[in-house]
Order: C-alpha cells, then sequence, then structure tokens
C-alpha cells in the first residue's frame, strides 16, 4: 500500500511539471519505469533542456520516444554508479605516502637509509593534500549544488618533484546549464588558491631550514602573486623557501594550469560559459600560442620551455574533441558571473610564470 501511495506521489509531483509542456493523458508503469503519455507543446529537445534537472533532483533521467502514433515520456530510475570507493582510498593512501617521501627530502631527511624519516615530510603532506583537496572539493560541491552526478576525487600518485600528478574528479550527465558549468569551473581554481595563499603565508612565517626545495636542484620560477605576499611578510625569502611555502608555490601553480582557457580545463570550462560556442576559436589558438612559447624559451631565451610544448601538444588533443554543450545554452550568466569569470582568469596570469622550474647548473 505504501508503495502505491509512493509512486501515486511521484507521478503527481513529475506530471505537475511535465504538464507544462506535455500535455499528459495516460501513466503508466512498468520494471520501475514510468511512461508519461502525451503531446508535446514545444519541441522535444526544448522540453529536456527544462526538465532534466527536475527529473534527476527526483532520481530520474528520461527519454522520448513516438511509437505507434503516440508521444512517450519514459522517466527510468538513475542507477547510481558503481562506485569502487576502495580506488579512492587506495590513491589517497598512495599519493599521501609518496609526498611524504619528497616531503621528508625537503625537511633534510633521509627516508631510504632510515625509513621512520618519512613521518618528517607529513607537514609537507598535510599542505599539498589541502591545497589539491580544496580544489577538487569545490568542484564537487558545487556540482552536487547544481544536481551533476560526479565522482569523487582520485588523487594521482606520481614519482615527481612534489610526489604527485594532482587530483581529478569525473562528472557523469549532462551539464544543465552555462551558469553551473561556470560554477563548477571557476570554484576549483578560485577555492585551490585561496587554500594555496593561506599555505603560502604559514609556510613564509616558518622558520628557515638548512635544506628545502632547492636540494632536488630545481630552480622555482616566482609568479607575481607569490612574490607580492613575500614582500608582506618582512622574513620571507623566496630563494630559499620553506616545503610548506612551497605547497603553496604549487598551489598557485596548478591554478595558473587549470586556468589556461582551452579544451576540458577549467579555464575551458569558463570561457565556454562566458562565450558559448565562440570559446571554441580561443580554445584552438591557445595550443599553439604554448607551444610556439615554449620553442622560443628553448631556442631565443636559452631556457626550459619544454613544459609548455609538452602541454601545448596535450591541450591541442583535448581541444579537438569539443566542449560539451550544456543543456540550456541560451540563458545568460549575468554581469556578476562575467566579472567573476575575468577576476578568476587575472589570477591564473597573477599565478604564471614563464618558466615554472628548471634544473640548477
Amino acid at each position: 500500500m505504501n508503495n502505491l501511495i509512493n509512486k501515486s506521489q511521484a507521478d503527481e509531483e513529475l506530471a505537475g511539471k511535465i504538464n507544462q509542456f506535455f500535455s499528459i493523458y495516460d501513466i503508466q508503469h512498468e520494471n520501475g519505469n514510468i511512461y508519461f503519455f502525451g503531446i508535446p507543446k514545444e519541441d522535444p529537445r526544448i522540453i529536456y533542456q527544462k526538465l532534466w534537472q527536475t527529473f534527476s533532483e527526483k532520481g530520474y533521467q528520461f527519454t522520448f520516444k513516438y511509437e505507434l502514433g503516440e508521444h512517450i515520456l519514459i522517466a527510468s530510475p538513475i542507477t547510481p554508479a558503481n562506485e569502487r570507493r576502495w580506488i579512492n582510498v587506495v590513491l589517497a593512501i598512495a599519493t599521501v605516502l609518496t609526498t611524504m617521501v619528497v616531503g621528508s627530502f625537503l625537511f633534510a631527511a633521509d627516508p631510504i637509509t632510515n625509513p621512520s624519516d618519512i613521518l618528517k615530510g607529513l607537514p609537507f603532506t598535510v599542505a599539498i593534500m589541502t591545497v589539491l583537496g580544496a580544489h577538487e572539493a569545490g568542484h564537487y560541491l558545487v556540482a552536487k549544488k547544481h544536481g551533476m552526478r560526479t565522482s569523487l576525487p582520485y588523487f594521482i600518485p606520481f614519482p615527481n618533484i612534489i610526489g604527485t600528478m594532482g587530483a581529478v574528479i569525473k562528472h557523469r550527465g549532462p551539464i544543465p546549464n552555462r551558469k553551473a558549468l561556470f560554477d563548477v569551473g571557476v570554484s576549483g581554481p578560485l577555492i585551490g588558491l585561496f587554500v594555496s595563499i593561506v599555505v603560502t603565508i604559514i609556510g613564509l612565517l616558518q622558520p628557515p631550514l638548512t635544506q628545502n626545495p632547492g636540494s632536488f636542484q630545481f630552480q622555482l620560477g616566482i609568479p607575481l602573486l607569490f612574490e607580492f605576499i613575500t614582500r608582506l611578510i618582512p622574513t620571507a625569502n623566496a630563494a630559499a623557501l620553506h616545503p610548506i611555502a612551497f605547497a603553496g608555490w604549487v598551489g598557485m601553480f596548478v591554478t595558473a594550469l587549470n586556468l589556461i582557457p582551452a579544451g576540458q580545463l577549467d579555464g575551458g570550462h569558463v570561457l565556454r560559459a562566458m562565450l558559448g560556442e565562440k570559446a571554441r576559436h580561443v580554445s584552438t589558438v591557445i595550443p599553439f600560442l604554448l607551444i610556439s612559447l615554449g620553442f622560443y624559451l628553448t631556442y631565443f631565451q636559452n631556457r626550459d620551455g619544454f613544459l609548455w610544448v609538452l602541454w601545448g601538444l596535450f591541450l591541442s588533443f583535448f581541444a579537438a574533441a569539443g566542449h560539451p554543450k550544456p543543456l540550456d545554452d541560451e540563458t545568460p550568466l549575468g554581469k556578476e558571473r562575467i566579472a567573476l569569470g575575468i577576476f578568476a582568469f587575472i589570477m591564473g596570469l597573477l599565478c604564471f610564470t614563464l618558466v615554472p622550474f628548471q634544473m640548477q647548473p
């Protein structure tokens, strides 16, 4: 009896929304699906754009069919993705370990001859995981707010100068509108950057170490935002970064990369939301500009520009695939979001440096 009541309530709630765009004359149930028979008042594609979020919030996805002279709107329960969350956990633990190993070296320890020294890298791990986690949490929470389906973050352990390749989340299903695309795209970089600034300040306030990221024989390029923060702290030394300040530098570097307005990067999402289809022209040009920048630095400035060549080639591949179109691609963002987007790109430029890192001679 309760099940029938629940079905009836679900039918009435959905039918009330559907009837605005699709005149229903019959409702049937089969294998958990709800079949609404009716007459469309608008183009089915427009109806899909307008009703997608309502159905998603009720736990349904829907499709249109035209059979035997009848229009049918079929609502099917959304089957949750088979999330193997143990993978997220294992990758997060592995990333904690790899960043701790790197961090222990930054703190002048030697975990190879003395494995217990790995614990000395914990402050760097906490800092870098907080920076990267804040970025992905921004995407995740805002996507959920807009009714989008998304995975938990996947951290990527990797044996490099920071012990990780960052983190990613997977979005599933359509993008409801340009506002959702913009909000999801801009939230990660801005939240991650805010945390990076806090971590940078904390690191710059720490007493200097006898050994720091320079022990890896890398020379770091200091972006304008980082340099500005060092000028506000009298004791700060940008040439000899504390590992926690180095984690803040990494956060700014990640922000600069992600806000490049191309492909599936956060900057590409933001620009697509701001300009619509016109953004593809920018997304097509950016990879060639990066490759050109890399060759210019390498062959005319005698500096390491390989990163930009590699990144340009990477983006050219993904830019060619195009950008997914939001269901509602007509509703404008509004002046507030446009202003926020411009602010985000300015912050990305302030985090940019021509040569982020290179081997010391």
